[in-house]
């Protein structure tokens, strides 16, 4: 009869369910842990640009996909020394290998070329642990409509991070 044979595999089919259902504990649950499982996703972070103050924000979306912005001073007459944000039009990680254009913002934008490197920190949170060193374009657009580039070899260090948790106050 078969379904005699299906009850008396029953508890088989139950105990197996069971164990499959069942977390096992030697495994670790992978949302519990904090580190970049590649080293693109550590690239992720505030580096220095052109002047004191002045800084580009890298964040690695997803594999192969950046996104961010440069924060500068303006240096025309009418914005002089004025924080200006120029978020990326498009960024792209391939390895090491990084590329960004960012969009135009009182007449001028960026274009990056370069690695992300190993800089002289020593620890993960240390200033220049990461170093983007490459070809940055300054693309500008006066105001009769004349396109002009300049471009310079940069070494743009990583800022320091505070890896510990801030200590608690007393209340």
């Amino acid at each position: 009869m078969p379904t005699r044979r299906f009850y008396a595999a029953l508890p088989i089919l139950l105990a197996l369910l069971l164990v499959a259902a069942t977390p096992n504990a030697n495994c670790q649950d992978t949302k519990q842990t904090a580190t970049p499982t590649t080293p693109a996703a550590g690239y992720s972070g505030m580096y220095t640009f052109l002047r004191d103050g002045e800084f580009v924000q890298i964040t690695v979306d997803a594999p192969g996909h950046v996104i961010g912005f440069v924060s500068r001073y303006g240096d025309s007459d009418t914005d002089r020394d004025v924080f200006l944000d120029h978020f990326f039009k498009s960024g792209k990680l391939d390895g090491a290998q990084l590329i960004f254009t960012t969009e135009t913002v009182h007449g001028k934008s960026f274009d990056f070329r370069g690695t992300i490197e190993r800089g002289d920190g020593k620890n993960r949170g240390d200033e220049a642990f990461y170093v983007l060193k490459g070809t940055l374009t300054e693309n500008t657009v006066d105001n009769a409509k004349k396109a002009s580039a300049r471009s310079h070899e940069v070494e743009l260090k990583s800022f320091p991070q505070d890896m510990a948790p801030p200590p608690a106050t007393k209340q």
